[in-house]
Order: C-alpha cells, then sequence, then structure tokens
C-alpha cells in the first residue's frame, strides 16, 4: 500500500496499519487484504463484484473494516455487498471510500450494501466519504443501503461527508418489523460547486418499531444539496425525521421531509430548518480572539460534530 492509500486509509476508517479482526480492504478494483475470524466470514461473490459477509449468531463486541481506496483516475466501478448478520449479535461495521484523483478522467465509486439485520442484533454501522486530489477529473461516490431489519433488533448509521466529494446520491431504504429500531445520522459539507442528495424511505411496518432520521449539514461557495426523506408509518409506531442545514455563500439547500401514517396508531413528526450563521454567534467568538474565518469554522465544526 503507498503513502496516497494509507492517508485515505486513516480518512476513512481511522487506521494507520492493517486493522486486527475482520476486514476486507478493497483498493483499485481488487482486493487488497482480507481476514476473517471464528464468527464473521467474508466470501468474493461470485456473480457480480462484491462480498457477502456472514456474522454467525450470537457474536458480540466484534467490528468488521470495508473501507474503499481509489487513486487511479478515471476508475469506475459498482460494488455489491451483503451483510448477513445472525441473531442476538451486537457489532460494529466500519465501511468508508476514500477517492485521491489526481488526473482529469472522473473516478467513480457506487457501493450497494444490503444488511439483514437478525432478530434482537444490534448493529452500528459507520461510513465515511473523503475525496482529494489536485487533477480536473471528478470524485463521484453514490451509496445504496438497503436495510431489512427482524423483530427487535437495533442499528444505528453515522454517515459522514465532509470534504471533497463533487458529486454523491445517497440512497438508504429500510423495513423495520415489530419492535425495530433504525437511528440514522447524516452529516454533510459540500464547497465549490459540489452537488449533494440524499434519499431516505423507511417503512415502520411492525409494532412499535420506530425510526430517527437526522440530517445536519452545511453547504458553501455555489455547491448544492438536497434532502429526501419519507417514513411510512404502517403499524401502532413512532418516526421522526430532520434537517438542519446552514447556508453560506452563494449555496442552495433544498429539504423535503414527508410522513405518511397509515395506521390510526402511527406517530410521526418531520422538521426542516434552514438558515445562515447568526451574526451574533460570529460576534461573540470574535470578541475572545478569532478571526472571522477562525470564528466561522469554529460554529461549523460544532454544529457537525
Amino acid at each position: 500500500m503507498d503513502q496516497i492509500q494509507k492517508e485515505l486509509l486513516e480518512q476513512v476508517a481511522e487506521l494507520h496499519e492493517i486493522p486486527t479482526g475482520a476486514y476486507n480492504i478493497r483498493a483499485n478494483g481488487g482486493t487488497y487484504g482480507r481476514n476473517t475470524t471464528a464468527n464473521i466470514d467474508i466470501v468474493t461473490k461470485e456473480d457480480k463484484p462484491g462480498i457477502d459477509i456472514f456474522i454467525k449468531p450470537g457474536t458480540k463486541n466484534e467490528s468488521l473494516h470495508i473501507p474503499v481506496l481509489l487513486s487511479q483516475t478515471g476508475l469506475k466501478e459498482v460494488v455489491y455487498n451483503d451483510f448477513h448478520i445472525g441473531e442476538d449479535c451486537d457489532v460494529t461495521i466500519i465501511a468508508g471510500c476514500g477517492i485521491h484523483n489526481g488526473g482529469d478522467e472522473n473516478s467513480e465509486h457506487s457501493g450497494i450494501h444490503s444488511f439483514f439485520v437478525g432478530k434482537n442484533a444490534k448493529v452500528r454501522y459507520v461510513e465515511k466519504h473523503y475525496g482529494r486530489g489536485d487533477g480536473n477529473g471528478k470524485r463521484i461516490m453514490n451509496p445504496t443501503t438497503i436495510v431489512k431489519m427482524e423483530e427487535g433488533s437495533y442499528m444505528e448509521m453515522d454517515t459522514v461527508q465532509i470534504k471533497g466529494v463533487d458529486s454523491t446520491e445517497r440512497l438508504t431504504q429500510a423495513e423495520l418489523l415489530k419492535d425495530a429500531t433504525l437511528i440514522i445520522k447524516e452529516k454533510i459539507m459540500t464547497h465549490g460547486n459540489q452537488h449533494a442528495k440524499t434519499d431516505f424511505t423507511v417503512d415502520l411496518n411492525g409494532e412499535n418499531s420506530s425510526a430517527n432520521v437526522i440530517s445536519r449539514s452545511v453547504a458553501k461557495d455555489k455547491s448544492h444539496q438536497l434532502f429526501l426523506s419519507k417514513i411510512n408509518g404502517n403499524a401502532k409506531c413512532a418516526g421522526h425525521t430532520e434537517c438542519d442545514a446552514i447556508i453560506m455563500d452563494e449555496a442552495s439547500v433544498s429539504a423535503i421531509p414527508e410522513i405518511t401514517a397509515n395506521h390510526v396508531e402511527a406517530s410521526l413528526i418531520h422538521e426542516a430548518a434552514i438558515g445562515k450563521i447568526a451574526g451574533e454567534q460570529l460576534i461573540k467568538l470574535m470578541t475572545l480572539g478569532l478571526t472571522e474565518a477562525e470564528a466561522e469554522a469554529a460554529i461549523i465544526n460544532g454544529f457537525l460534530k
């Protein structure tokens, strides 16, 4: 692994070296390294690019790393990863994609991740997207996440994109059965002429299922963001979707939350707020000795924390 790939790995997975435990590292369209454990098996798909991950029932306190690294300009790939998570598990999955593009051609990664979360299983999924490089080619990432949650299961998704991605369209679809809980926390920052679209659809099909979808974003320069979120309450359930965005310069942000109750005991809430940084916040920090740029950065960092 060269220095560029090491730096990408650190950004998207917070790894300074090859991790212990189960992992699959994909680099420039191929498998760089893989390790399985007694409880987590990783199998290469035979019909299309990607892997199948099988986590045995009852697996506790184990982690899986599956970062993707692209440092070759002009590379475009679609990868399919399926996660089969057994009953009563408690695991952390760390994904993410880093693209370094120093050339004139576009580099693109589209990851389609399907999660089958077993009864009473608990999953924390972390996905970070990061782009860099001084070439004219764009850095494009289009992640799709499909989640099917069995009775009593819990999943928390943390997705972060705060630098260097020129275009992204993030699609998430989830179906929840009885007593299942889904928490989604999204953080996005765009700048320049970047474009970011997120599209969430959650079907609360089981009694006492619940979902909480929260997006925090900052749009700078001439970038554009579109936030779509739809929660369907098809049983006695609770759902909440929220978008909170800071807009700066000549950027634009559109937020379209939607809730649909198809059951008399579906309790659903949606919220959306878009605005600039308050002047009094800047003034307060500047009186403490910060420049305007430093004060602005501090506010944004706190907002996206």
